[in-house]
């Protein structure tokens, strides 16, 4: 069953989405027909004809997406976010707050949970549903207290042995002048410092966007998924396009340059898989979504299980000091 948790009336419509959504109301208004009218007559066959045809159309808009629509699709306010996959994947979601240094951290929400039995910790960025929660969450830009939390957080998960999965949702970290007062980029890098040797599976999943070190900060995953429509990226499109061409009219041009889909980042080995998204998107089909991913989590976590505590930072330092080489060709040899 498709998300509903909101009317029609407030669902956020891409341009791409436009006759998808136009086909998806002939076929509400003929089932409303049917159910009002006796005298229609059996329309059943029109109807089996539309549906066949929205699968058609939603296969090959979301097949054929480039870098900027799925930039959009990425940002979709309708798309779950880190409570919802606690609530969807989990048991016994127990959040903890605060950051020990006197500072809450809303933009980060984590806790204890159960992934079928097992006890994990859970933690990710939380942009909000609503415009309320939104401003109340920073729009999932986390600030020093953030990442101090999540960091305790994973401290905390090592101490009781408990592997880490952490939700990537953010246009990047907080870059406010209070933010950087407080110690912005020492708290990022002292999440990637202590990320680096931690002695559990740290598994990490981009959900929606994944911007710059505000995503990094809670990223350096033994695993790294990323969700069919979600970004990946050192800088948002809007910000390349206008350090690169300061134009705004750039943005699509730049969303190609940076290669920030999962299709890209596989290829270029930043991340470990896609996970395949329900046809036309997160957005449409929660539950269908959290199945998907718990699935893929369910693997990785299998396969982590098998290594050693010195196995996993010895993999996640690997995998991580070995992204952008390069390779110096000089008298016909490589030399790194």
């Amino acid at each position: 069953m498709e998300n509903q948790t909101k009317s029609p009336i407030m669902v956020q419509i891409l341009e791409f989405e436009k006759e998808i959504f136009a086909v998806e109301n002939q076929i509400r208004e003929l089932i409303a027909l049917t159910h009002a009218y006796d005298y229609v007559g059996d329309i059943t066959h029109e109807i089996a004809k539309l549906k066949k045809k929205l699968r058609h159309m939603k296969y090959e808009v979301f097949a054929n997406l480039n870098g900027w629509q799925k930039t959009q699709v990425a940002r979709h306010s309708e798309r779950p976010h880190t409570l919802d996959y606690a609530r969807m994947m989990f048991s016994d979601f127990y959040e903890l707050h605060g950051d020990r240094h006197g500072g809450y951290g809303p933009s980060i929400v984590g806790g204890m949970a159960r992934f079928e039995g097992r006890a994990v910790m859970v933690l990710g960025h939380q942009k909000g549903s609503d415009m309320q929660e939104k401003i109340r969450r920073n729009f999932g830009m986390a600030q020093p207290e953030d990442y101090r939390k999540a960091l305790r957080l994973m401290k905390l998960a090592e101490k009781f042995s408990l592997p880490i999965v952490s939700f990537i949702d953010t246009p990047g970290a907080y870059p406010g002048v209070d933010a950087e007062e407080k110690g912005q980029s020492e708290a990022i890098g002292a999440n990637l410092f202590a990320m680096s040797n931690l002695k559990v599976p740290l598994i990490a999943a981009v959900i929606g966007e994944g911007g710059s070190g505000g995503a990094l900060a809670i990223g350096m995953g033994n695993r790294v998924l990323m969700l069919e429509h979600s970004i990946y990226s050192v800088i948002s499109p809007e910000g390349c396009a206008s350090i690169l061409w300061a134009d705004k009219e750039k943005t699509p041009q730049a969303a190609e340059a940076l290669c920030l889909t999962a299709k890209d980042l596989l290829e270029l080995k930043v991340i470990d898989q896609i996970v395949y998204e329900p046809l036309g998107g997160a957005h449409r089909n929660h539950n269908r979504m959290g199945l998907l991913l718990k699935k893929a989590l369910r693997k990785h976590l299998a396969e982590l299980s098998h290594y050693s505590p010195e196995e996993l930072v010895k993999q996640r330092y690997g995998k991580f000091r070995n992204m952008g080489v390069f390779a110096d060709i000089r008298d016909g040899q490589s030399h790194l």
